[in-house]
């Protein structure tokens, strides 16, 4: 960001332009925004919404419906009417040079410029900027992010801190560029069109595109997107023409785009070779996201006492049920040309702190695991973890990847994805998903979305981020509608929950301090909590449910 940020308001200006056409800004625009605020993109938005809105709103109640017919007892399975394509022979688009070698990729949000020069520095294959469960979308954040990405793709990005007065910029060796859009679920309530806040994926991918793709390519450089949430297939053929038609309006050739998938929904296990299949011109890679997947589960099933899960920290990916998965995901994705990639490595490892090698060594382990499971590369969401996992690959994958491994005699049945784990339900779990749920969510509505926070205090810090909470939030919600049971014999209730969040609130205040405790958001936090954790029919995702209280 400039030092001097301009600050006339553009949006009277815009509005004015794009009246005729159905359009609305709703919040200020400032003048450092006219590259990327531009009335042609508004427009080009727009025309998107119009074409694709109502397909859009048809998926999201699909949902609705297949969600209900769990509720009545029908467990998910692998589709029968596409088992055609499980069964024949096809392969997906060869894989772009500059995305042949994925080792590495580091994730952060795209609204904080330094943290954004930084990933780009971090020495890492891949920077998937996030306008999704790491950035709070305020107006700011998003407007910031679409910037960041203008700068970076014509490598004039920088930043002076305020505070050090340290300068950042580019260096001569970048990670590729790659875009994580909001899900289809959510919706940009700044841009109206025809009435109706526009869904926020094609904002931020119809932005991304209509300012970037055309130099990108002019570069000899593939814009890449990063698509979260998907359900099923028929999301992901959403998707697909969606794509095509951003190409054909810009005039690049088909399949000019290519998309890495995050396989972080239960239902999604299911169909990860259709997904695939209505991608293959588009489609790179499948990610495993283990907390948004595990999220999944407990908000698909979680009404179903059988699929009561324990404290989260004893659901590891070497439980049946996700190493099941992971191992699904490598065979599916080699058996049809595309890449594997790992899950995240969230530790923050402090300089000086005598935990971050006991932290590093762990984070090594879980590497190696996915390494020997035929994974081809593996997220981190720290710079000083890149040349750790760079390492690991180099010395332990021959080549660019692991297409080769491609357990043939694997068979994983619908019973292996949906094995609860064996484990405990603890009173420290239960103060863990409370402590860390008020923690994440307080700093979510002050508009910041990636927070490290230790617990127990004073342990080696995780870089959280939305996938945290909702976890935290549906194992508290899953064990109060349960009534689970203590190793003491007490029952999960809401007075239980109550009782400790209120205990956590004054661990909280004697952390940060009083002015900060005072100055925060904590109690709308704990308000907002309460509401989601104590309903009978879950809330199914916390930035739809407390987007109204963001600028």
């Amino acid at each position: 960001m400039p030092e001097e940020q301009s600050i006339r308001d553009l949006s009277p200006e815009l509005n004015e332009a794009l009246r005729d056409k159905g359009v609305e800004i709703v919040g200020r625009v400032p003048d450092i925004f006219e590259d990327v605020m531009t009335p042609e993109a508004l427009g080009f938005i727009a025309d998107l919404t119009r074409k694709f809105r109502e397909d859009l709103r048809e998926l999201l109640q699909r949902r609705r419906k297949v969600l209900n017919e769990i509720r009545r007892g029908v467990l998910p399975g692998f589709p029968p009417e596409t088992k055609e394509i499980r069964e024949s022979s096809w392969r997906v688009a060869p894989i772009p040079r500059d995305l042949e070698v994925r080792y590495v990729e580091i994730t952060g949000p795209s609204g904080d410029r330094k943290m954004f020069i930084n990933a780009l520095n971090s020495g890492a294959d891949i920077y998937m900027t996030d306008f999704e469960d790491s950035l709070s979308p305020t107006w700011r954040n998003i407007l910031n992010g679409q910037l960041n990405i203008m700068d970076a793709v014509r490598r004039r990005i920088e930043f002076k801190d305020p505070v050090s007065g340290k300068h950042y910029k580019l260096g001569e060796r970048v990670a590729s560029l790659c875009v994580r859009p909001r899900g289809l679920h959510l919706i940009e309530k700044h841009l109206i069109v025809d009435g109706s806040p526009v869904p926020a994926p094609i904002f931020d991918v119809g932005m991304y595109a209509f300012v970037n793709s055309l130099e990108q390519v002019r570069m000899g450089i593939t814009p890449h997107l990063y698509l979260p949430k998907l359900e099923s297939y028929l999301e992901a053929r959403w998707w697909s023409r969606f794509l095509a038609e951003v190409e054909r309006r810009l005039g690049l050739s088909h399949g000019s785009f290519r998309v890495s998938v995050l396989i972080e929904h239960i239902l999604a296990a299911f169909q990860m070779e259709e997904i695939l299949y209505e991608l293959r011109d588009y489609i790179t890679a499948l990610n495993l996201g283990r907390w948004d997947y595990i999220y999944s589960f407990i908000k698909t099933l979680g009404h179903n006492r059988k699929f009561l899960l324990p404290d989260r920290n004893q659901v590891t990916m070497t439980t049946h049920f996700l190493k099941s998965a992971a191992l699904l995901l490598v065979q599916t994705c080699h058996k049809r040309g595309a890449y594997a990639i790992g899950g995240m490595a969230a530790q923050v490892p402090r300089r000086g702190d005598p935990k971050a090698e006991a932290a590093i060594e762990k984070v090594k382990s879980d590497k190696l695991r996915e390494i020997s499971e035929g994974f081809d590369g593996a997220w981190v969401a720290h710079p000083a973890l890149v040349p750790v996992i760079r390492s690991l690959f180099e010395e332990n994958m021959p080549g660019k990847n692991q297409l080769q491994v491609t357990h043939e005699g694997l068979v994983v049945s619908a019973d292996d994805l949906l094995k609860v784990p064996e484990g405990r339900i603890t009173e420290e779990g239960l103060r863990n998903n409370v402590h860390v749920a008020l923690r994440y969510l307080e700093a979510w509505l002050r508009g910041v979305g990636s927070v490290a926070i230790s617990y127990p205090p004073g342990e080696i810090s995780l870089m959280e981020d939305t996938a945290t909470f909702e976890i935290c939030r549906t194992q508290l919600w899953q064990w109060i509608i349960h009534e689970a049971s203590l190793p003491d014999g007490r029952t999960i209730n809401e007075v239980l929950f109550r009782d400790v969040m209120k205990e956590e609130l004054e661990r909280i205040k004697s952390l940060v301090g009083k002015e900060s405790y005072e100055s925060g958001r904590f109690e709308l936090a704990s308000r907002i909590l309460d509401e989601m954790t104590t309903t009978r029919e879950l809330i199914e995702f916390m930035p739809s449910y407390a987007y109204q209280y963001l600028e």
